[in-house]
């Protein structure tokens, strides 16, 4: 019986996951990986210490499962959309003032970039109309331009700029092939015309890469599940313990595996679902938010339309949240009841999040009582700028409603509040692609943060959409996993993976009457808070500048 691995490096730890055709996982397994954070808003990794977690969390997951690793037929990989710079030879290049060859990857949350996005967005290229509008700090080309200017030396010294997930395929087969996935996304490729925008390049500051035919940045561009080069080098099966020349499927940004996952899935009764009317919410430290429509809708602030980065034939609207679970985190940490409630969840054996919810059931039974709850508190939770739709990485959280109440049962309406900003961002992104004719009916919720039955409901009420559960635990490692099945050529593309390893197992409804009501003010205050805090910051810069 063939299986395929997938693996899935976010931006705390790399995982790795045994499933087999019909999309049962069978094992999983997971590394911590290293972070840097410095002033300047640098985030850095190591793709050295990456590629060790992933060797060992892909054995640790083969071995739990028990299968025979020569009967893994393929595998797959995701990753965040940091950059990678390595040398000739593969080795790292450094990145930030620390000078640290070993590291070498400019972090996708990293926002050293600010200066370099603006400017990259004034020049309103038509280009730019494929990514909402203009680039975020978070794509490749500001953090590019940011090396050119600032390491200049790195810059130059360069063989090879990848993203993290095309840098994992490249170390494990050796071939320079990209994903169409990632180069679209955010490198501002052109899939629907096969091509670079030579002229875009040379205006924001990179004429180096176009004068070189773009090969340090890709010239071949396949997609996602294709089977790269000649499968697993030696090299690489042997760090892997797996077979050489296992099939290696080309690669997702690790909220598109997410929606590869979980989009589409057949329903509890086995029918299948419309990939068209759906948005993936890929809900973690930060929260990704994936529509796909036949023709392309331009939606100001949400990036895309991107052809074929996720779903074959399709075009790709992204959107979603710089900070999600980590902005609830932030945001707890704020609160001086957080420790006493952090020993009192360990002394328990449960987490932080799973008490304040146990606090809030035992306080409100039903979804109006939950809507009630946090009635007074407003939380817009931008700690780390506003992706979409506003594209505002200046953005900023906004509290209104806080006391100076000190107890659990305080820090619980908190935790309620800021889930809700969470919820209402999800909304504003819903209502910016409806308005452009992504016709959104179900949200198809996955990651860790999603978990939670209390994060569902909320989610459904608040967005007024209905909120569909992928069958899989990890649908993120599943749909890494049909990229080494596609490669591996058990299915003939993606869409044909989905029908067969991909189920839905429950649905929430959006609750009616008075918790609508109540979500629909919370929403309409939520967006005057944006406003009000946007009006502050263009006040301040107007006095500090006079």
């Amino acid at each position: 019986m063939a299986v395929y691995v997938g693996v899935d490096v976010g931006t705390g730890s790399a995982r790795a996951g045994v499933f087999d055709a019909e999309g049962r996982m069978l094992a999983t397994a997971k590394r911590p990986i290293a972070i840097w954070h410095e002033p300047g808003d640098i985030v850095e990794q190591s793709s050295a210490d990456i590629w060790s977690a992933v060797s060992a969390a892909v054995r640790e997951a083969v071995a739990t499962s028990g299968v025979a690793p020569d009967t893994v037929a393929g595998i797959g990989f995701d990753a965040t959309c940091s950059l990678v710079v390595v040398n000739a030879d593969g080795s790292g290049l450094p990145v930030g003032p620390s000078g640290d060859p070993a590291r070498d990857i400019i972090v996708w949350m990293d926002h050293r970039a600010l200066d370099q996005t603006r400017r990259i967005n004034e020049t309103k290229h038509s280009v730019l109309a494929y990514v909402g509008g203009q680039v975020s700090p978070e794509m490749e080309t500001p953090k590019l331009l940011w090396l050119a200017e600032r390491m200049p030396e790195t810059f130059a010294a360069a063989a090879h700029f990848f993203d993290l997930s095309d840098w994992l395929t490249f170390r494990a087969t050796g071939s320079l092939d990209r994903s169409v996935c990632t180069l679209t996304c955010k490198w501002t490729y052109l899939a629907h015309e096969k091509r670079w925008d030579e002229g875009f390049f040379r205006q924001i500051g990179l004429a180096a890469l176009a004068d070189e035919g773009f090969v340090r940045i890709g010239t071949h561009v396949v997609e996602p599940g294709t089977a790269i080069g000649n499968g697993l080098t030696e090299e690489a099966a042997a760090a892997l313990g797996l077979r050489p020349g296992t099939a290696v499927g080309a690669a997702l940004i690790d909220a598109h595996a997410g929606g590869l996952g979980s989009i589409g899935a057949r329903d509890m009764e086995g029918r299948a679902t419309d990939p068209t009317r759906q948005m993936g919410y890929i809900f973690g430290t930060s929260a990704c938010a994936m529509a796909s429509t036949p023709e392309p809708s331009f939606v100001p602030g949400v990036w895309g339309p991107y052809y074929g980065a996720m779903l074959p034939g399709l075009w790709l609207n992204e959107g979603g949240q710089s900070a999600a679970g980590a902005a609830i985190d932030h945001l707890l940490r704020l609160h001086t009841a957080t420790p006493a409630a952090t020993a009192e969840a360990a002394r328990r054996g449960i987490g932080l999040f799973a008490l304040l919810e146990e606090i809030i059931a035992a306080d409100a039974k039903d979804a109006e009582a939950v809507a009630r709850l946090a009635a007074g508190l407003h939380v817009v939770p931008e700690f780390l700028g506003n992706r979409a739709p506003n594209a505002d990485p200046d953005a900023r959280a906004t509290i209104l409603g806080l006391g100076l109440d000190s107890d659990i049962a305080s820090l619980a309406r908190l935790y309620l509040a800021g889930l809700g900003g969470l919820a209402y961002g999800a909304r504003q992104i819903v209502d910016a692609l409806d308005a452009h004719g992504a016709r959104i009916e179900t949200i198809v919720i996955s990651g860790g943060a999603g978990q939670s039955d209390l994060v569902r409901r909320l989610l459904a009420d608040a967005t007024g959409r209905a909120i569909a559960i992928p069958e899989a635990a990890e649908p993120v490692l599943l749909g890494a996993a049909m990229l080494g099945a596609v490669a591996a050529g058990d299915f003939p593309d993606t869409l044909a993976a989905i029908g067969r390893m991909s189920r839905l197992a429950a649905v929430f409804r959006p609750s009616p009457g008075a918790a609508a009501r109540i979500h629909a003010a919370k929403y309409a205050i939520f967006l005057d808070l944006q406003r009000a805090e946007m009006r502050a910051r263009a006040r301040m810069g107007e006095a500090l500048e006079a």
